[in-house]
């Protein structure tokens, strides 16, 4: 990968490839467990922190000796059955994890090995089985003949083992081979050698088995997952028309008839209802948006939009923003920590933090509420039916109850009572001559 951080915290779909992982895991019903690190191990030992146990593999000799790491959290369990997986392969998932086990547990195996069909094998670990479709070993790429590497059912490196009989074969592994490593593949030949029963469960889902080693590997992968997830989302009734730069998290619920246009993307733990408009470049993270809304460029990071919202081009939403029904926020608006009333417009240019506001209030160009004095955060509070001239300044904390005016050029630092108008300017004066007299500007050059 070359990267600076493990492989394993490579993202697919905006989320890194080993909580995917995890999450198939506990999916499963499985809650013990172990993450063995290695390259930058305290990156994700702190990623992890309180999620799972970690154990170190401080020299990296193969994937034996990796989970011989873990041989102190797999003698704990000692009574059960323990689950070996990639922290590479995201496309694992809790049905197969769990299928297998209950075909483990049916068949009394002490080894399990998940497999899959694929077209193209290359480079997988053969699935060998007898005449009578018994498994009998894995055979790697590089040692595999002609008749061998034929095989489509490949090894996808995730196992199911009884866990007292891990801990015995675990210890009879050896690294006699050319790189000295410890494969945890030679189990298959060690139990079947003391006459143990082992097995290979073929998944379904033959994406199982994939991972990546590169960026361009990673590639495919994300292309693979982001095809399925619009094809799900299409097939509930979402349209996409054209799916350039359309990235959507597999957590993503999208109601029917709403439409996403090319370049959005919508991160996780994200809530659209029906008959949207979402896009074009739209970026949502953790956002709830209701029915009947358009947003058209716009970022937004934990909001709430209610129902028949029209936002955009170009608006930021803030975390703890809740706009309500019907509410407009046109271009270059940004809204942060502050609750919306329904009917509300913020038309263009203005910046509304910290602040609770009414129904129906009406923001001019370029309004600002002055919400920081470069100690602490103060709110604004404005009232129902209220309207803020254009290029105000609210200096907070300051409340304008409902109907109050301001007047447009003003700096607001007292509270305005209902029904009144607010005028803080000074009155203009015109000096005649000044531009002849100090000459202000450039000289022209043309």
């Amino acid at each position: 990968m070359k990267s600076q951080k493990p492989k394993v915290m490579a993202e697919l779909m905006f989320r890194p490839m080993i909580d995917r992982v995890i999450d198939a895991a506990k999916g499963a019903g499985i809650e013990a467990i172990c993450v063995v690190t290695g390259y930058k191990a305290e990156m994700l030992e702190t990623y992890l922190s309180g999620r799972t146990e970690t154990v170190r593999q401080t020299e990296r000799l193969g994937t034996g000796h990796a989970v011989m790491q873990a041989t102190d959290f797999i003698a704990a369990h000692k009574n059960g059955n323990v689950l070996i997986l990639n922290g590479d392969a995201p496309f694992i998932d809790s049905k197969t994890i769990a299928e297998a086990l209950r075909y483990h547990r049916e068949n009394g195996f002490v080894q399990t090995v998940i497999s899959a069909k694929i077209d193209n094998p290359f480079g997988y670990g053969r699935i060998v089985r007898d005449k009578n479709e018994n498994f009998t070993a894995i055979i790697e790429e590089a040692s595999a003949d002609a008749q061998t590497k034929k095989i489509q059912e490949i090894n996808s490196g995730a196992m199911w083992f009884n866990a007292a009989a891990l801990l015995d074969l675990l210890k009879k592994i050896t690294n006699n081979n050319s790189k000295g490593e410890y494969y945890l593949t030679d189990t298959v030949q060690i139990a079947r050698e003391e006459h143990l029963r082992v097995g290979a469960f073929t998944a379904d889902n033959a994406d199982a088995v994939l991972g990546a080693n590169t960026r361009a590997q990673l590639l495919e992968l994300n292309e693979m997952f982001r095809d399925k997830i619009l094809k799900k989302l299409m097939d509930n009734g979402v349209s996409i028309p054209c799916t350039d730069g359309v990235m959507i998290n597999d957590d993503a619920e999208i109601g029917s008839d709403t439409v996403i246009l090319p370049g959005t993307i919508i991160k996780e733990g994200c809530v659209i209802g029906t008959g949207c408009t979402i896009g074009p470049n739209t970026v949502l993270y953790k956002t709830r948006v209701g029915n009947d809304c358009v947003l058209n460029s716009v970022q937004a990071e934990e909001a709430e939009v209610a129902n028949n919202a029209n936002l955009g081009p170009f608006v930021h939403l803030r975390p703890n923003t809740k706009l309500g029904d019907f509410v407009h926020c046109g271009n270059f608006v940004e809204v942060k920590n502050s609750n919306i009333g329904e009917h509300t417009a913020i038309s263009h240019l203005t910046y509304v933090g910290d602040s609770d506001v009414g129904s129906g209030v009406n923001f001019g160009c370029g309004v600002v509420t002055v919400n920081f004095n470069g100690k602490t955060k103060n709110r604004c509070v404005i009232g129902n039916d209220a309207f803020i001239g254009c290029n105000t300044n609210l200096i907070a904390p300051v409340t304008l109850a409902d109907r109050a005016y301001t007047a447009a050029g003003s700096t607001i630092t007292d509270d305005v009572p209902a029904d009144a108008l607010a005028i803080a300017r000074q009155k203009q004066v015109n000096k005649e001559d000044w531009v002849v007299k100090k000459k202000p500007y450039r000289e022209k050059k043309y």
